[in-house]
């Protein structure tokens, strides 16, 4: 199977008004580009986790009037969803691709992963690259590379996962939509895959 690859259309996709229009074009346009890589990677990531991962790509069917403004696939050790574990994604806003790990609201391995993080932040500042981008909130599309996150960033995160039931914690990167990787099927499966790897530490510490 080719690595899928995306292209101005598929980002163009959240330029369409409406929410039946715009559900309409990512099924038909960047859905299948998204069962495709979670096929693809759903081996890759079982054996670096040690365990059974499965895909699960975004449905958007609970919304019924705001149209997405972003959507995903995402694999985890569960078949039944992802929201409720760490798990990794691959998805698109309409300015780049996001290929991260990820711990959302709906987890309750959060305190968990604070308590690890703290205790190893010096080696996730050291493992984990400077360009590398954290978030608190997967339904924004800004992020903060490490470099410039800072001891206080860092503080802030790990304060936030511990008290605040709705806290999140996503990292890895952006590939804006403009940039030739993403038309580059090997190139973007490397790329994907080495992501997926720095951040493996990241969600072993979930657990």
């Amino acid at each position: 199977m080719t690595f899928p690859t995306f292209d101005a259309s598929d980002f163009d996709v959240f330029a369409i008004p409406g929410l039946a229009p715009r559900m309409e074009a990512l099924i038909e346009r960047v859905r299948p580009k998204l069962t495709a890589l979670g096929a693809e990677l759903e081996p890759y990531l079982s054996v670096l986790c040690g365990e059974p991962m499965f895909a699960h790509v975004a449905k958007h069917a609970r919304r019924t009037i705001n149209p997405p403004q972003d959507t995903w696939v995402a694999w985890a050790n569960s078949k039944k969803g992802y929201k409720a574990h760490p798990h990794f994604q691959v998805g698109l806003w309409s300015t780049h691709l996001f290929v991260q790990f990820a711990l959302i609201y709906e987890s309750g391995q959060k305190e968990t992963f604070a308590r690890h993080l703290e205790r190893k932040l010096d080696e996730v500042r050291r493992d984990i690259p400077g360009h590398f981008r954290w978030s608190t909130d997967h339904m924004q599309p800004e992020s903060t590379p490490q470099d410039e996150l800072g001891d206080e960033g860092f503080a802030a995160l790990i304060d936030k996962l511990k008290r605040v039931k709705k806290a999140e914690a996503l990292c890895g990167i952006r590939i804006e939509r403009d940039d030739p990787l993403l038309s580059d099927p090997d190139k973007l499966a490397e790329t994907v895959k080495r992501t997926f790897e720095r951040v493996m530490p990241l969600y072993r510490m979930a657990f």
